[in-house]
């Protein structure tokens, strides 16, 4: 098969995990005997630099002919200690999204049984857990009005929804829901926001077209806290744009690490895949980010963007292999025991593989 593939390296550690995917992929489509064609295309902090907008015209081009995108991070500490900047690198990243129709986040959690101690929550709270957030991308605050009031001393940020946005993100949680454990968790505030009822009123409506599936509706804050009570009792959860960034990252801390969770972005054009986590610009250049999410969501890639189970399925056993035998970086070692440069681990799974 052949694969045509945008790469957006981003900012910070983006370019040193990208790296790594791309050795790992590369080595999956020989195994395979696939074709990859890599098209880099700017965004982020490295885009406004170049050409002063973090979301070019032409990587949108390149992103529009992809058949899926693989992105890094994007993100740099000189815009983010200047609120008075007026271009960053953030912008560019709600633009490709809203551009690229990216309007659903898939976010999976679970737990690797060689790193069950590592996590910060008890081994009998979190086995067996694995969930996935389905997060609204594209509406919500993220989008809505905001400015400044009174000669800048009052500001604004607006929170609006359609229906029909939350209808086409409901239909995917359905949807997953029903190819797992036919539970999904409505996480809302409908208590106080209008918004939130809005939301709650037409999953409400839709549960007749999926009888099968059992629906649950939550406050965000009920679900903050179980989530580190009993992370293992929840299976496909929805949320709005705001709430889904704050939970998801609440939730990527019961695998032990940011530094091992994939995630997708799917929507009306192309799909993207990315690792969770940030720029990390402290690790930038030191050869020391873990590469593991961003490896994973390239396996996620191969599996939901073309069909590539059997292809997937060996990334992930090889990536299992490292962590149980130690091949980690520094994020995950174990007192006294080595750890591994970036482009070792990488280096270590193409071996395998």
């Amino acid at each position: 098969m052949k694969l045509n593939i945008a790469l957006l390296a981003g900012d910070g550690i983006g370019p040193e995990v990208i790296n790594e995917a791309v050795k790992v992929s590369d080595a999956i489509a020989k195994k395979f005997n696939h074709e990859i064609t890599w098209t880099p295309a700017l965004t982020g902090a490295c885009a406004i630099d170049a050409v002063g907008v973090p979301y070019p015209d032409e990587t949108h081009e390149i992103c529009l002919a992809a058949d899926a995108v693989l992105f890094g991070a994007i993100g740099h500490p000189k815009y983010d200690n200047d609120p008075t900047a007026t271009v960053r690198p953030e912008q560019g990243l709600l633009l490709m999204r809203k551009k690229l129709g990216l309007f659903a986040n898939v976010r999976p959690t679970f737990t690797f049984p060689s790193l069950i101690d590592n996590s910060p929550l008890k081994r009998e709270r979190i086995e067996g857990t694995d969930l996935i957030f389905l997060r609204e991308l594209t509406g919500g605050i993220y989008f809505g009005k905001k400015g400044r009031l009174d000669e800048g001393e009052t500001a604004y940020d607006t929170c609006t929804y359609t229906r029909a946005e939350v209808k086409r993100l409901a239909k995917k949680g359905f949807e997953l829901a029903m190819s797992r454990s036919k539970k999904l968790c409505c996480v809302d505030k409908a208590n106080v926001m209008e918004t939130s009822r809005l939301w709650r009123e037409t999953v409400q409506a839709m549960e007749k077209d999926y009888p099968e599936v059992t629906v649950s509706y939550e406050f965000v804050d009920a679900v903050a806290m179980r989530l580190v009570q009993w992370p293992n009792s929840y299976d496909v959860l929805i949320t709005e744009n705001l709430f889904g960034d704050i939970l998801t990252d609440e939730a990527s801390v019961i695998s032990g690490s940011m530094g091992l969770m994939p995630s997708a972005s799917v929507g009306e054009h192309t799909s993207l895949y990315e690792p969770i986590h940030g720029s990390y610009p402290q690790a930038t250049g030191l050869n020391i980010a873990n590469p593991l999410a961003t490896i994973l969501s390239a396996a996620m890639m191969f599996e939901d963007a073309f069909g590539l189970k059997e292809e997937a399925e060996a990334i992930r056993a090889v990536v299992n292999s490292s962590l149980e035998q130690g091949i980690v970086t520094e994020d995950l070692v174990s007192k006294g025991n080595k750890a591994y440069k970036t482009s070792e681990v990488g280096d270590w799974i193409v071996a395998n593989l």
